[in-house]
């Protein structure tokens, strides 16, 4: 099994964010619009800058319309946004952890290992396929296959997960079986039996 970390996972609070657009007379969005644009979110998803570096450029690309400070503060609420784990979705792989083995395949940061540790999901999957250490990232299908060797599975045995369509799109043009995440429902549906709490042992005593 192959699934996202965003918004499958880990979800982010982007209220304090959305606080600060107001105050500066921005719609609320404006800042991930800009962060999460291709030629700035890429380079940072690839590895090739770091994240004090993105949020340098976020802040340089709103400055003429908030002024530098404001830039500065919108750009840092956006990167120091707390997160959090979903516990039923994490629950739901751990139970499938136990039959099938997990792999999680996400365009992240190299701080990837120290945000999941910070999560307490540093051993959720068997394996962690980062597009910063990979150098290549969703929809890449060298991701993928990526992934799916680290799994030790051949591609039309893996579950691909993501709440991307472009992303589920390239997982079944290489002959992945893919589920568009919306919530936890959706998983529960696609892992089957797989989702299932592990029955008693009904010869135990006690």
């Amino acid at each position: 099994m192959l699934c996202d970390l965003d918004n499958v996972v880990r979800f982010y609070d982007t209220a304090p964010l959305a606080a600060l657009e107001r105050a500066a007379g921005l719609p609320v969005g404006t800042t991930e619009e800009v962060a999460y644009a291709p030629e700035t979110d890429l380079p940072l998803l690839l590895g090739r800058i770091t994240p004090d570096t993105w949020v340098e450029s976020i802040a340089a690309a709103l400055a003429d319309r908030v002024g530098e400070g404001r830039a500065r503060d919108l750009a840092r609420a956006l990167a120091d946004a707390p997160s959090r784990a979903d516990e039923e979705v994490v629950a739901l792989l751990r139970r499938a952890r136990t039959h099938v083995p997990l792999v999680l395949v996400t365009n992240a940061t190299l701080r990837l290992d120290d945000d999941l540790a910070l999560l307490g999901l540093d051993g959720l999957a068997d394996a962690v396929v980062s597009s910063a250490v990979e150098q290549v990232a969703k929809p890449d299908p060298a991701i993928y296959r990526i992934a799916a060797d680290r799994a030790g599975v051949p591609l039309d045995r893996c579950l691909f997960v993501d709440d991307r369509q472009e992303n589920v799109d390239a997982a079944e043009a290489l002959g992945m079986t893919g589920v568009l995440y919306r919530e936890p429902a959706d998983l529960r549906r696609a892992l089957g039996p797989c989702a299932q709490p592990a029955a008693p042992d009904a010869g135990r005593v006690g």
